[in-house]
């Protein structure tokens, strides 16, 4: 029974040996091929009758022998019990694999070394995913970096540009006493004003972008309706466009203050953009709540939007969908980004010839 048994054994210890996913060989103290499994051939393209007539160190990238040796020596010597480490073979075509090795050493009953039993299993892809993931880290790393000093440049750059714009307005007032009460003077210099809040507010996400909910801050929503449509108020008034902000002037959003800026100022000027060539353009701003959101509905009677067309590439990066000369397909891609940044969503209706329905989602305060 009991040899029995051990032949079992044998033959289960044969059949796991030779067909296992993963390499498994035994190699002698001197570093030769002694038996080695159908994965071990196939990661060195070797037949195991070619195979045996090489060292492992002679398929071994020379740049990692010694770390190899350095490690066996330890295993003789009692050191260690076991190793693993990452290396390179040469594969019989002549290309590099990467392989996770793992090395024990069998030992006698009188503890005299005898052989070493190896795991190699291949990682090539592994690496070359992470090599391409390190690569496109390495090129977005720089890319940020650009960003941030063009950032600096034009923040500072605009900022001066404001603040002159500023002083002449004030200059305007002290040569003509009449002025401040002309509505286009008005309007310009709000709108100067604004510009100045808004970079601002651009270079405080600059200098420290939040990164979670909890560092939002509670905004006043009408407050930034209304200053949207005060900064386009002079485009608005040469269009010919009512806007009507229904929008409830207690209720609060979580945001970013720049972000909130750019949304509401990116869908009103859409609008007045994509008006109807059929009819005066008439823009309506209403608020709801809906579960843990305040919804800003912004509705116009422009041309509309082919939904069935163009839904699944509506917020794309530089997708357009009419024909005009200022037409970039950037607005509604950079839009969407910084509703989703700030937990929110957005939806849209939209007929063609009718107009459209933009529902933006905010976290409520």
């Amino acid at each position: 029974m009991s040899k029995k048994l051990s032949l079992v054994k044998e033959e289960l210890f044969e059949n796991i040996f030779t067909h296992a996913h993963g390499g498994i060989a035994i190699v002698s103290l001197e570093g030769n091929w002694v038996k080695v499994n159908k994965s071990v051939c196939k990661l060195f393209g070797y037949s195991e009758e070619e195979l045996y007539n090489y060292s492992f160190q002679e398929l071994t990238h020379r740049d990692d022998l010694d770390a190899d040796l350095n490690h066996m020596q330890q295993l003789l010597d009692g050191d260690i019990d076991n190793y693993q480490i990452e290396k390179r073979y040469f594969h019989k075509n002549g290309h590099v694999v990467w392989a996770l090795l793992s090395v024990s050493l069998v030992r006698d009953v009188l503890n005299k070394p005898l052989y070493f039993i190896s795991q190699i299993i291949d990682i090539s892809a592994q690496k070359s995913a992470n090599w391409h993931l390190q690569f496109l880290v390495n090129v977005v790393k720089g890319q940020n970096e650009k960003l941030n000093d063009f950032a600096q440049i034009a923040t500072h750059d605009i900022r001066t540009h404001a603040g002159n714009l500023s002083s002449i307005t004030e200059f305007l007032e002290e040569e003509f006493d009449t002025i401040s009460t002309n509505e286009n003077y008005i309007m310009l210099k709000e709108s100067v004003s604004n510009l100045i809040d808004t970079i601002d507010h651009l270079n405080t996400i600059r200098v420290d972008k939040p990164q979670k909910s909890n560092s939002l801050n509670n905004l006043n929503l009408y407050k930034y309706v209304k200053n949207a449509m005060y900064n386009i108020s002079a485009i608005a008034k040469k269009e010919g466009c009512e806007i009507k902000n229904n929008v409830d002037k207690d209720i609060m959003v979580l945001g970013i203050k720049a972000y909130l800026d750019s949304i509401v100022l990116n869908f009103l000027t859409n609008a007045i953009k994509y008006k109807s060539p059929l009819r005066e353009p008439v823009i309506e701003l209403n608020t709801f709540i809906k579960d843990n959101f305040i919804v800003l509905q912004i509705k116009d009677n422009g041309q509309g939007i082919d939904l069935k067309e163009n839904r699944n590439k509506l917020f794309k990066l530089k997708a357009t969908f009419h024909d005009h000369h200022d037409s970039r397909g950037v607005g509604l891609y950079i839009t969407k980004n910084h509703i989703e940044s700030i937990g929110g969503r957005i939806e849209v209706e939209s007929k063609v010839g009718e107009g459209t329905c933009f529902s933006i989602y905010f976290l409520k305060a």
